[in-house]
């Protein structure tokens, strides 16, 4: 592989939502040089890939940051950080203006007021949203875009980020990047088990295929800390189609039904891992399928659904034609994902401070792939790339340039070329990547089992993860994009790890569905902390800490990072 070696003050890794949004706060310096990466094309990669209809995350009139505060704080049963969640919700609304000054199309209503959907919503023609973000990133003349490149491991030394290692996908070329400080910006985890739908359609998940967790992986292994991995999070979606279901129950006021048109909201409640929860009863109990309870809604409704889903999920609208029998005529059947890992929805990911730094000195971490702040959505992700932006100019106003020490370039280069050197294996990525699912599906509470789990089935299933992860090495590459699908597997495997070791140490069930934990079925308040991990001695150890509330702020001391 040709090497290419690259310099920049500041390597962005993740071209998706907060990635971009942290590029285009630091274009303002035009001082600093900065370089974002991105594994797919940064037009229309990430989450914001297919477009959104609406903004999850605002502070409508009468409403003020520290209700939405308290909405993610009950929603997530009081396991969240605080002070992350005031600091991004004091600029939800803020980065909502920059995202219309640049493009984006916000529906207002004849007082030219934004029309909102919900106390927390607000509506918008979001199918370019992505492409907005990157234009704007193109337009800042300090920094450079790098498709197409996949990102494998951070070059740490003496707990201090000095760049990061990766390939190009398409082509033979090992890239090795030196920076001052990195943000990191890559998404959750998807495809950790076996989704709704298998073979061909088995992409048609809640989550971007493509992201594999490798931003946890790369912290995990490099000694960040982690938080929270055990509060998975388990969509409500569409049946089949795996579309939202919240444009539906906010925007008709559609409510969950059983198939006798009982109401599930008033047994269960209404926090997200409860209305999952309610689904997995009823049809435990005989009472399924489950449903939104549409028909019957005006025909004007039901053009306005049409219209919704082609914004950001056109095969919900698709199904509904073809069938020939629209929202208005059938109520829409509902069902839950596989667990997915991802700190936009729950508060999985690094431990930060307020600043977004990581227990890495110069590393720092923004959007889903951040802890501690549930309920980001897309306002939210922006937030909290434009914080880390903030927090990595004011690291680097006090940067001593020191050299690598230690550069495992050439060690890194040989492992990537030890899957070319590889010929006729019986094994393949994509067998191991079943047979990961399988396991974690069946041991680690995935959908065969209505998401439950107890300590035998998650010894049984870190086990067989540890199996499959060494035989990754007999994996043989015969291009570039079989090395991508290689790593991706290896990112996906580290995951799992972490996850398991997560779900055995907290000894309840605090969010149903999304940790149901049989050989403790009750929430107990002795567990109001969170449950850490970070890699020792090459070993994953778990680390307690105390939860972070009121007017309470944390930030790392020097001994953490």
């Amino acid at each position: 592989m040709k090497v290419q070696e690259l310099t920049t003050d500041v390597l962005i890794v993740g071209g998706g939502t907060a990635g971009c949004f942290a590029g285009i706060t630091l274009g303002k310096r035009q001082d600093i040089s900065v370089l974002i990466v991105e594994k797919a094309n940064i037009k229309r990669s990430g989450c914001l890939a297919a477009g959104v209809n609406a903004i999850n995350a605002y502070i409508t009139k009468g409403r003020v940051p520290q209700d939405y505060v308290n909405y993610a704080k009950k929603d997530a049963n009081g396991i969240v950080r605080e002070d992350l969640l005031l600091t991004m919700s004091e600029r939800l609304n803020h980065v909502t203006e920059i995202m219309e000054q640049i493009g984006l199309v916000i529906l207002k209503d004849e007082n030219g007021d934004y029309v909102t959907r919900g106390n927390r919503n607000i509506k918008i023609n979001g199918e370019n949203i992505k492409p907005i973000l990157a234009k704007e990133v193109e337009n800042q003349q300090n920094i450079t875009v790098l498709n197409h490149v996949n990102i494998t491991d951070f070059i740490v030394e003496a707990n201090c980020i000095k760049g990061a290692y990766g390939f190009h996908v398409d082509e033979e070329i090992f890239f090795h990047i030196k920076a001052k400080a990195v943000i990191c910006a890559t998404g959750g985890a998807a495809g950790l088990y076996r989704p709704n739908n298998p073979g061909f359609s088995r992409h048609k998940m809640w989550y971007p295929p493509f992201n594999t967790g490798a931003g946890y992986a790369m912290g995990l292994l490099a000694g960040a800390e982690m938080t929270t991995f055990e509060m998975r999070f388990i969509a409500l979606r569409c049946k089949d189609t795996i579309a939202p279901t919240g444009t539906i129950a906010q925007g008709v006021k559609a409510r969950q039904i059983n198939s006798k048109g009982i109401f599930c909201d008033e047994k269960y409640g209404v926090t997200t891992s409860q209305r999952v929860y309610g689904v997995v009863m009823e049809n435990r109990e005989g009472r399924g399928p489950c449903y939104l309870a549409t028909k019957g809604i005006t025909k004007e409704q039901e053009q306005d659904l049409y219209k919704a889903y082609l914004n950001m999920a056109p095969s919900q609208t698709l199904k509904w034609i073809e069938a020939g029998a629209g929202p208005s005529q059938e109520n829409v059947e509902i069902e839950g994902t596989e667990p997915y890992i991802v700190g936009g929805h729950t508060a999985s990911g690094y431990w930060i401070d307020n600043k977004r730094r990581t227990t890495v000195k110069g590393l720092f971490a923004a959007g889903d792939v951040a802890g501690g702040c549930p309920q980001k959505y897309v306002t939210g992700a922006l937030a909290e790339g434009e914080i880390a932006a903030e927090g990595v100019l004011e690291y680097l106003e006090g940067y001593i340039e020191s050299p690598i020490l230690q550069d495992k370039l050439e060690e890194k280069l040989l492992e990537y070329e030890k899957y070319f050197e590889k010929k006729d294996t019986l094994i393949t990525v994509e067998q191991l990547e079943e047979a990961m699912q399988k396991v974690m599906d069946q041991y680690a509470g995935g959908i065969s089992t209505d998401y439950q789990y107890n300590e035998e089935r998650l010894s049984i299933a870190q086990e067989k993860i540890t199996f499959i992860e060494g035989l990754c090495d007999n994996l043989e590459a015969k291009d570039m994009d079989d090395l991508l699908r290689i790593y991706e597997l290896r990112e996906r495997l580290v995951v799992c790890h972490a996850l398991i070791l997560h779900l055995l140490a907290r000894k309840e069930t605090r969010w149903h569905s999304f940790a149901e934990n049989m050989d403790y079925p009750n929430t107990d308040a002795s567990w109001e902390k969170y449950v850490n991990s970070k890699m020792i001695d090459g070993k994953l150890k778990i680390i307690f800490r105390g939860l972070v509330t009121g007017g309470m702020v944390y930030e790392h001391t020097d001994t953490e990072g």
